[in-house]
Order: C-alpha cells, then structure tokens, then sequence
C-alpha cells in the first residue's frame, strides 16, 4: 500500500480541522465524536491519531484557526479603511453583528459560537479563546485610540482597552443573544442585531 505523500497528510489534517470547526461551531465541542468527526471528513476513525494526540489537540487547533482568521478579516477591514478609525470602527461592527454571521456558526467566528465551550473545557481552550479576545481588543483599541487622535480628542489607553473590551463582549453577546431566539422570533433577533450595531456605532 503506498505512502501518502506530505502534501496530501497536511490536506487531510485540514480537512479534519474543517469539518472539526463547522461542527463544534455547530453541534458545540461534546456533540461531536471522533468518530462522526472523521465520517464527515471522509476519513476512517483511525486516522485521526496520525494527525492529533488528542480531542483536546483538535479543539486548540479550532479556537486557534478560526480566531487566526477573524483577526485576519479585520486586517482586511483595516487595510480597506484606511482613511479612518471610524470607518474602520463601524465596518468591523457591521461585519461582526449580521444576520449571517448569526444564522451560520459553523462559517463564523469562534468568539460567539464557542465561548460556552472554553468555560466548560478548563484551563488550556480558555486560553486560546483567550488569545483569540486579545487579538480582538488589541484591534480594537488600536483604532479607538486612533480615532481620537484623528478627532482632536484626548483618550488614555487604558481607557480605550476598556471601550474595547466593553465594545467586543457587547457585539458576541449580541449575536449569542439573537442565535437564541432566531427560530422562535425572527423579529426580535434582528431587533438585538440592529439595536446592537446603533449603539456601537454611536459611541
């Protein structure tokens, strides 16, 4: 039986992480086995050892790529406003707090999808999560802190940490919020949706 090759063991690496992310995103991290993991994937359940030691390894790795690439979106918002924080500021917003993003976990950001999970699974998800926040309030306070500048007005940068924090929890509790209602009351998870970008934008 032949080797196969570096190339296809990194893709199916990949792939797992891929069907890992959409369904923990989904389904949450204990409702989703190996085994129906690696099904999904298109792999026998034996493989996954030759790619993870663990469910733990796998779950690291989720937090990990997926905040590696919500940070990189807001790069990319970044880089397309660069003629100012604010409209940088409201373009994250915006970006962050849509029907979408709410109605489609296994495609979004693990902030709003895994939190609960972080909290339940101890010391090392909760600090990739971790990390995954930091990169966001970082961001964040980047561009309040830029924003003042541009308007004349004085903020410490401690307090713009601050806003920051207090402007991310506020835009995932937004979309945990509306996720939790979505099916029952449309309206009204649009309601959480749209009051919460108002509010943000407005600071």
């Amino acid at each position: 039986m032949p080797r196969i090759t570096q190339a296809q063991k990194e893709r199916n690496r990949d792939e797992i992480v891929r069907a890992a992310s959409e369904g923990f995103k989904r389904r949450g991290v204990d409702g989703v086995g190996i085994k129906d993991l690696m099904n999904t994937a298109g792999m026998t359940n034996g493989g996954f050892y030759n790619h993870f030691a663990s469910k733990e390894d796998l779950v690291l790795e989720v937090y990990r790529k997926g905040f590696a690439e919500s940070l990189a979106a807001v790069d990319a918002i970044r880089a397309e406003h660069a003629d100012g924080a604010q409209s940088a500021l409201d373009a994250v917003i915006d970006t962050y707090l849509t029907a979408a993003h709410r109605d489609h976990p296994e495609a979004g950001c693990p902030s709003a999808a895994l939190p609960v999970d972080a909290g339940r699974h101890g010391a090392a998800p909760q600090g990739a999560y971790r990390d995954g926040l930091e990169g966001y309030f970082a961001n964040l306070t980047e561009l309040l802190v830029q924003r003042a500048q541009e308007t004349g007005t004085e903020l410490a940068p401690t307090d713009a940490r601050q806003q920051a924090v207090t402007m991310f929890t506020q835009m995932i509790g937004a979309i945990v919020v509306s996720r939790a209602v979505a099916e029952a009351d449309g309206p009204l998870a649009d309601e959480v949706l749209t009051a919460s970008r108002h509010q943000l934008e407005r600071r």
